[in-house]
């Protein structure tokens, strides 16, 4: 997950690779496959942020600046968490004139915000798995660095017109995802990039047998529809449909990986409104997609939960390239890799 000499070769690796590829450089971010090795590699330089301050490597020994200043981007300020004064998130703008590449399409950004995930290393050890912990239990919201990140997001989208990137991977996708959707309830739809989010549910996809997870989805499905009903009420379900339906013009970028168990659910349950659209019960699927189970028996015992990975719409791209393990499958390297297999489908939500 962090920075190192080897990952800082395979990444200029990866930046001659585009220039041997691309004899009109103004188009390098018009290209999607680039737009994600490039909002990865804005993640990583948190990640490598957050290690340099842990190891005190400033100035020259300083391990992160080669991760955004080759495309053109400088730290306008890193975003500290105020519990443990740990790096996890930076907010970086672009710099043109600074670009040995000297690039900016329609598609460049004017900022990126980047967050991090969780570091087993160092002094940021325990507030990282505590917020991990603050998903489990749907209150991501109620933390101070996602209020430090939103109110960050806020203060900056109409500096730059709303020309902002949303990154983070995997604790750092979820602050961002739940960013982007309140963004997104302003009518503000930022352009985001989610690698590894985690989706909190049982490991439903893991199951090999076909039938069986079929009928474990349309089981849960049921189960869940039924219990928005009771916990919320016909009257809050309905405005919840509206708001969820309002949400599904913001469409982030997914990027997950099947054998990953903590993002590889978001693969079942966008195939799975599919299906229960071929078998006519899609209105029993909008109430059941908008709502989790854990969430609702939270609700329900008066505990306030946003279960932040319900989103009504994504473009999702699925690494299938095989992974060695389980650390490959969740790690930010494997999306700036020039061998991978990805297959990539847009779902919209339609309430």
């Amino acid at each position: 997950m962090v920075g190192s000499v080897v990952n800082i070769s395979k990444f200029c690796f990866w930046c001659t690779h585009i220039l041997l590829n691309f004899k009109d450089l103004q188009n390098v971010l018009d290209n999607p496959d680039h737009q994600r090795s490039v909002a990865a590699s804005l993640v990583q330089a948190v990640y490598v942020l957050e290690r340099d301050r842990q190891l005190k490597r400033k100035g020259a020994d300083a391990l992160a600046p080669p991760w955004w200043e080759f495309f053109g981007f400088k730290l306008a300020h890193p975003l500290i968490d105020d519990a443990d004064l740990s790096v996890f998130g930076a907010i970086f703008q672009f710099n043109e004139p600074l670009s040995c590449l000297s690039f900016q399409s329609q598609a460049s950004p004017s900022a990126v915000i980047a967050f991090r995930g969780t570091i087993l290393k160092g002094d940021s050890l325990s507030r990282d798995l505590k917020l991990d912990l603050s998903i489990v239990h749907h209150g991501l919201h109620q933390t101070s660095r996602f209020h430090t990140a939103i109110e960050s997001i806020r203060n900056l989208a109409p500096v730059y017109a709303n020309n902002i990137w949303l990154c983070g991977h995997s604790l750092g996708s979820a602050v961002a995802m739940l960013a982007g959707k309140c963004m997104a309830e302003k009518g503000i739809l930022l352009n985001t990039f989610l690698f590894n989010p985690p989706y909190v549910s049982a490991p439903i996809e893991r199951i090999k047998d076909q039938k069986v997870k079929t009928s474990l989805r349309i089981a849960s499905s049921l189960l869940t529809a039924g219990l928005a009903m009771a916990v919320k009420g016909r009257s809050f379900v309905s405005e919840a449909n509206e708001l969820f339906t309002a949400l599904s013009a913001w469409t982030p970028c997914l990027f997950v990986n099947p054998a990953d168990h903590i993002c590889a659910e978001y693969i079942g349950y966008f195939e799975h409104r599919n299906l229960m659209d071929a078998i006519g019960a899609s209105k029993l699927e909008r109430l059941a997609t908008q709502h989790c189970i854990g969430g609702l028996l939270m609700d329900a015992v008066g505990q306030e939960s946003q279960p932040f990975h319900l989103i009504p719409s994504a473009n999702m791209t699925v690494n299938l390239h095989p992974a060695a393990n389980f650390k490959q499958a969740h790690g930010i390297h494997q999306w700036w890799s020039l061998d991978l297999h990805l297959q990539s489908k847009l779902y919209r939500y339609v309430g």
